[in-house]
């Protein structure tokens, strides 16, 4: 009997593989250490369990899309993107709506997919110090950020707009729940632009990767920067001299979408829906501190209560941040990019 079962569940797995033979899905990430999570905790597992074949590429956000789905020449079939980037990218008609009753978002937290975007994981934008410069008492708000006084030293500041308006009027002294009422005007936006004017004499670079913040933390090119807290301790397990806070920071997640006629959107489809499983999620903080957007995954036993409390969904550290609107986003990021590019190009 034991036999005729292991030949019969043999001949399934055969059956699969077979059937998924001439399945392929082609994914666009980030890279650096990013990418090299989500490879060793979703893609490549996935790949094996379903036999989709799964070519990995990087690519430089929806810009990108954007160019394949207007000259009609799509070549990626999933792309991940943070939740803001998302929800512009699918107002403009450059995503396929998700199969919900093909992706099982059941066991998801709340607000963390979309009809274009299925939630990847949980990630914070923080402040970041050299522990060889402050030691671990670095800043412990934004208001010290800007502190030159109090923390002198090189900054390192995002070079776009995404989540950096919103730390300087915080470090301007606006409460973190008034931030996107103060932000839904031309003059609260300047006022946010004007306080990173104040500060850009001690800002040496605008980063524009993970990586490259990352990497300028590990190699002590600058003294502070934002950034996001898995890439941080990433440069930490790498030898860096990097501590962060989570007290204020912007929670926010990252998603996967379909671009509009990917050449293999069922597959793309059946793909997303066997990621969004607990049992993949549970693995990602393994490889870098982000947290599951499937909450199911705190249930598996693989992530201990130690490292929960290390990751930005964890209660403790979500109640410390705020979250990211994506309301204001889809409002005024086009009118906040162009005055922000002002002030970088001045």
């Amino acid at each position: 009997m034991k036999t005729k079962t292991i030949l019969t569940l043999s001949a399934a797995l055969m059956a699969t593989t077979a059937m998924a033979a001439d399945k392929s899905v082609t994914i666009a990430s980030w890279g650096g250490s990013y990418q090299e999570a989500q490879s060793k905790a979703l893609f490549e597992p996935a790949a094996a369990n379903t036999g989709i074949e799964v070519k990995q590429e990087t690519y430089g956000g929806m810009s990108d899309v954007r160019l394949q789905v207007q000259t009609g020449q799509v070549t990626l079939d999933i792309v991940a993107s943070g939740s803001g980037s998302a929800a512009r990218a699918a107002a403009e008609g450059l995503l396929e709506k998700l199969d919900y009753s093909v992706i099982d978002v059941s066991t998801f937290y709340p607000s963390l997919y979309s009809d274009y975007c299925v939630g990847g994981d949980v990630f914070s934008t923080v402040y970041a110090w050299n522990t060889n410069t402050y030691g671990e008492d670095g800043p412990q708000s934004w208001a010290d950020f800007w502190d030159i006084e109090k923390f002198p030293g090189s900054r390192a500041y995002r070079g776009s707009v995404a989540g950096a308006l919103e730390p300087a009027l915080m470090a301007d002294g606006v409460a973190p729940e008034d931030v996107y009422a103060m932000l839904d005007s031309e003059e609260g936006i300047e006022r946010a632009i004007d306080k990173i004017r104040e500060l850009k004499p001690n800002i040496s670079v605008f980063w524009s990767s993970g990586a490259q913040h990352a990497q300028l933390m590990k190699d002590g090119e600058v003294d502070m920067a934002t950034g996001w807290n898995g890439r941080f301790d990433n440069a930490r397990a790498d030898g860096g001299k990097v501590a962060y806070s989570f007290n204020q920071a912007l929670l926010d997640y990252d998603c996967f979408g379909i671009p509009k006629g990917a050449p293999n959107k069922d597959t793309a489809m059946e793909f997303l829906a066997e990621i969004s499983k607990a049992e993949y999620q549970d693995d990602l903080p393994k490889y870098i501190t982000y947290g599951p957007t499937n909450k199911a995954a705190y249930d598996t036993g693989e992530i201990t209560a130690e490292v929960a409390a290390g990751l930005p969904s964890s209660p403790d550290n979500a109640a410390l941040q705020l979250p990211i609107s994506l309301d204001w986003y889809a409002k005024w990021e086009t009118i906040a990019a162009e005055m922000y590019q002002e002030m970088l190009t001045e």
